[in-house]
């Protein structure tokens, strides 16, 4: 059986590196780009009760998850597009563990699903329309201060893996 923290971090813990250059960021941009499709065949086939199993004790099951992926990437969207329009804002954080016991995180996937594949479509559209000096904007978060964009798709793309793999961990130690 796998220890808490490898539930938890099933790719380790994000490391917040460095400036990352082009070529790291295009793979950021792709592992973004990849996240519906990946999403959409760690769920696949899921029944009702497997989607509301939880990948760990006291974890957020599949389909929270699922949900999670919606409201999050769509936070950091808008937030990416505050950087862009306006000199390094202020963006508020969000109780991601409130939102998930909300109501509409009971709902099916399919929405979340189909919202997570369009706003990604857009997200990378943007990113990949960015310059290189357009990473070093960002915005001040009230908990985590200071991002620059190039930091933020860092994390993003490290998020996109982290909570799949929530999925495929679960999966593969039931056997599903």
């Amino acid at each position: 059986m796998a220890d808490r923290d490898e539930l938890r971090y099933p790719v380790g813990r994000f490391q917040k590196a460095g400036p990352s250059g082009p070529g790291e960021r295009a793979q950021q941009m792709e592992t973004l780009r990849q996240l519906p499709e990946r999403l959409r065949v760690a769920v696949k086939g899921l029944n009702e009760a497997q989607l509301d199993t939880p990948y760990r004790e006291g974890g957020w099951t599949v389909r929270q998850v699922v949900h999670h992926f919606a409201d999050s990437h769509a936070n950091s969207y808008i937030r990416f597009k505050l950087a862009l329009t306006e000199d390094w804002p202020t963006v508020k954080p969000y109780d991601e563990a409130a939102w998930a016991r909300l109501k509409d995180s009971l709902l099916p996937i399919d929405g979340p699903l189909v919202f997570v594949e369009a706003l990604h479509a857009r997200w990378v559209a943007l990113l990949e329309s960015l310059a290189e000096n357009d990473f070093e904007r960002g915005y001040n978060h009230l908990v985590n201060g200071r991002q620059s964009l190039g930091e933020a798709l860092a994390f993003y793309a490290w998020h996109s893996s982290h909570h799949t793999a929530h999925i495929t961990s679960l999966r593969a130690r039931m056997g599903w």
